[in-house]
């Protein structure tokens, strides 16, 4: 009879801790995580495949993770907003995914998710180095990452995670010439194409007044290890090395015909005013009154999958190191 009421009382006590673990359970609800993918922006409508197709390919790679585009240009916002009431406008692009015309900068997109729930979120720069933009949005990031409450469960966020640009930057985790190195093998189809047309391949990139611009003399040289077969030059709207030091190169190595490239996740206005414009400033009319035949091509590197492969092997990364 004593062993009869023991055992009645050690099933109790087990379904009595089985149900507790099981309510527990139904309490602790998934968490919510989402993806932003950070980029510059475009006015032009041509050029958001680059962007899209970006877009896509994170969605293809994280299909449980809704990824959400902010753009990092003020000045692009607010052409997009200023066309959202343009019905006249709005109805002559119906390519024009209808969320496009709210995008908003990194910081208003992780303040709407976290509003929405989402407390882990991992942040893709699509930054081509790690230069002012890329700084500035990892402040953003780190700054939102560092909030601190006096109770940890009233923290706005759980984590924050910044993937890095596609030339990398400096650190002892992912060596950034392995980065390099990597940009330089996803352009083979341009070299190719210069290699067909007999002209040498010249990048135009953006770079900045503020950081050093030296990852695209390394990029330039690492193209030019990976592709000794094709003259290659590498120079920057802003910093080192401009256009008329590019020009120089290309004076001295004797080349006559050039194909011209933006080295940018988006061929916008960049590429199509200062690199392929006809004014007299630009890198075509630069390089064409000097004698150098040039073929300008109006293509953003998110158009390129193995580019946008970069970018989700990068967020993979950052995930992977911070166990989101």
């Amino acid at each position: 009879m004593k062993r009869w009421i023991v055992a009645f009382f050690v099933l109790l006590i087990a379904m009595a801790i089985s149900n507790t673990a099981f309510a527990s359970m139904q309490k602790e609800k998934p968490a919510k995580k989402a993806i932003v993918l950070a980029v510059f922006g475009t006015s032009y409508t041509k050029t958001l495949k680059s962007i899209l197709n970006l877009q896509q390919k994170m969605e293809k790679a994280f299909p449980e993770i809704p990824v959400h585009l902010a753009f990092t240009s003020q000045i692009i916002r607010g052409k997009w907003a200023q066309r959202a009431f343009d019905e006249k406008w709005r109805k002559e692009h119906p390519e024009v995914p209808d969320y496009v015309y709210e995008i908003k900068n990194p910081l208003a997109t992780i303040a709407n998710l976290q509003d929405q729930g989402y407390q882990y979120i991992a942040i893709q720069s699509t930054h081509i180095f790690a230069g002012e933009e890329y700084h500035n949005l990892k402040a953003v990031v780190q700054a939102l990452d560092n909030i601190r409450t006096l109770r940890e469960r009233d923290k706005p966020f759980k984590k924050l995670i910044l993937g890095r640009p596609a030339l990398g930057e400096p650190g002892d985790v992912y060596p950034y010439m392995e980065d390099i190195q990597r940009a330089a093998k996803a352009v083979k189809g341009d070299v190719d194409f210069a290699r067909k047309n007999r002209s040498a391949l010249v990048y135009m990139g953006h770079g900045n007044e503020i950081y050093s611009t030296g990852a695209y003399i390394e990029f330039q040289e690492a193209l030019r290890d990976a592709h000794p077969n094709v003259p290659i030059f590498v120079g920057t709207v802003e910093g080192f090395p401009g256009p008329k030091r590019v020009l120089n190169s290309l004076k001295r190595a004797g080349e006559k015909k050039v194909i011209l490239m933006p080295l940018m996740v988006v061929a916008g206005d960049h590429a199509a005013n200062d690199m392929a414009g006809d004014e007299e400033d630009s890198w075509k009319s630069i390089f064409e009154k000097a004698g150098i035949a040039v073929e300008p091509v109006l293509r953003g590197l998110g158009e390129l999958d193995a580019w946008g492969d970069i970018y989700v092997q990068n967020l993979k990364d950052a995930m992977s190191g911070a166990n989101f």
